[in-house]
């Protein structure tokens, strides 16, 4: 399992970014919004100024606050 809590990774061919939150898959990512709401959905709570702490959030593939197809 990831020591990081969030895992993003990279855009999909068509859009968005799947995320997994403690080592499960929580959903797709279209957006910052998206994560955040995929991460209290999953009872995990982070204010959106924590998105670009890695120690919150590890992305894979491509830059933070990307989310565009590949």
């Amino acid at each position: 399992m990831e020591s990081t809590p969030t895992v993003v990774h990279p855009p999909t061919p068509t859009g968005g970014r799947w995320m997994a939150i403690q080592g499960h898959v929580a959903g797709i990512a279209r957006s910052d919004a998206d994560l955040v709401e995929l991460r209290c959905q999953a009872g995990v709570t982070v204010h959106s100024a924590l998105l670009d702490d890695e120690t919150w959030v590890k992305r894979r593939g491509e830059r933070a606050h990307h989310y565009a197809a590949r």
